[in-house]
């Protein structure tokens, strides 16, 4: 009796501690659309890869199409980048970069991805409906650093000043140490913002006064507001925690790479987000922007992009082999990368930069062999010569 009793009382327990799963809340019913279109203005480094989600829509929508309008232009000249589902891409005649947009935009859910954003991709961005619906928009900036700096500066300052407003470069807080053991890199992105009183209402931050240099928020007439963004790096070293969490175990499959004599190769490493740095090794040798973005280093055949990719130019160097990416100091994956190079339609053989090189080499070494068969066979008759002559002495 007590035996049942105790088994009765532990089930109890295990039922009275199961809890049903809370039903995961629809965003969009919670989030009213604003009655006024605005256009959140959002600023990100060139190569980075950028989302735009669509935080909100009615409920009796039940797909978004995803318009663009270049920045400055008439409204009429708003294109439709997806279809009535909002799961394929249209026309990409009217898209920049419409030679890789396939390849560089994706769909996911309701919101757009835009992968190695770049400068042309600056524009308005607006999340509707098929009958033009509009019901939230991005006023997308993104700006291009023309080269790294090594050394440390303040955390704002600004580059111009005028009575009606004032253009500043506001960095981000260094990131963590790309890798730990090995000496690694630490890096931090400045932006450039203005701010003024005069901003379009449409067109801002939370901060209504502060709006990107690239914004459509900021007046034509204002000048002096293309000041490039800032990207800075500086050397670390961080020891690995005594027990570290295993590393990941993704690793991505071989990759076969066709591509013609002067392409490029790039990595980019899973998972990576704008607000995150990014480490690369090759094999076991790890590879530093500083090294790779000296001054005397005009072309250098591996690099790292301001996106955290890893670009290596097939023209001078054929990327073969193994290579690791770190993410926020731990590392996250392990790339097998082989390359093979073909020629293409409009190729020759003779237009390879190493044409010359190999004809030259293949020349010496018939040079080499003909040197070496000649000199057989004139042996070979002088051997018979003088063995003859001994034959006929001894008759």
């Amino acid at each position: 009796m007590i035996l049942t009793c105790l088994v009765v009382v532990l089930m109890c327990s295990v039922v009275w501690s199961f809890e049903a799963p809370e039903e995961k809340k629809d965003v969009f019913s919670s989030t009213a659309c604003p009655a006024f279109l605005t256009f959140t203005n959002a600023a990100f480094i060139a190569g980075v890869t950028v989302e735009l989600p669509c935080h909100c829509k009615p409920e009796e929508v039940q797909s978004v199409v995803w318009f663009f309008r270049k920045h400055w232009s008439s409204f009429d000249e708003t294109r439709a980048l997806t279809d009535n589902h909002g799961n394929k891409l249209l026309d990409t005649s009217q898209v920049p970069h419409s030679s890789d947009l396939r390849s560089r935009f994706s769909i996911r859910m309701f919101s757009l991805l835009i992968f190695r954003a770049g400068p042309e991709d600056s524009g308005l961005y607006i999340c509707g409906s098929a009958h033009k619906d509009f019901f939230y928009g991005y006023d997308l900036d993104i700006q291009e650093a023309p080269a790294l700096k090594n050394f440390v500066m303040t955390f704002s300052f600004i580059v111009y000043s005028h009575p009606m407003y004032k253009v500043f470069i506001s960095f981000r807080s260094w990131s963590v140490c790309d890798r730990c053991g090995a000496p690694g890199e630490q890096v931090r992105i400045g932006l450039c913002y203005v701010y003024s009183r005069f901003l379009h209402v449409r067109y801002r931050l939370a901060n209504q006064t502060v709006a990107s240099c690239g914004s459509e928020g900021v007046p034509v007439s204002f000048s002096r507001i293309n000041q490039e963004p800032k990207v800075e790096i500086r050397s670390c070293q961080v020891t690995c925690p005594p027990e570290p969490s295993p590393p990941s175990k993704l690793t991505l499959p071989a990759v076969v790479y066709q591509s013609l004599f002067h392409g490029v190769v790039t990595l980019g490493c899973p998972g990576a987000r704008p607000n995150m740095v990014v480490g690369w090794d090759q094999g076991s040798n790890p590879i530093y922007r500083s090294e790779k973005t000296s001054p005397g280093n005009f072309y250098p055949r591996i690099k790292i992009d301001t996106g955290h990719h890893l670009h290596s130019l097939l023209s001078c160097f054929h990327p073969s082999g193994v290579y690791y990416c770190w993410l926020q100091g731990r590392r996250a994956a392990q790339i097998r990368l082989l390359v093979y190079v073909h020629l293409g339609k409009d190729q020759t053989a003779w237009a390879h930069p190493d044409f010359t090189e190999s004809m030259r080499t293949l020349f010496t070494y018939y040079v080499v062999m003909t040197v070496v068969f000649c000199l057989m066979l004139i042996g070979r008759i002088g051997y018979e010569l003088i063995r003859n002559r001994f034959e006929t002495h001894n008759d």
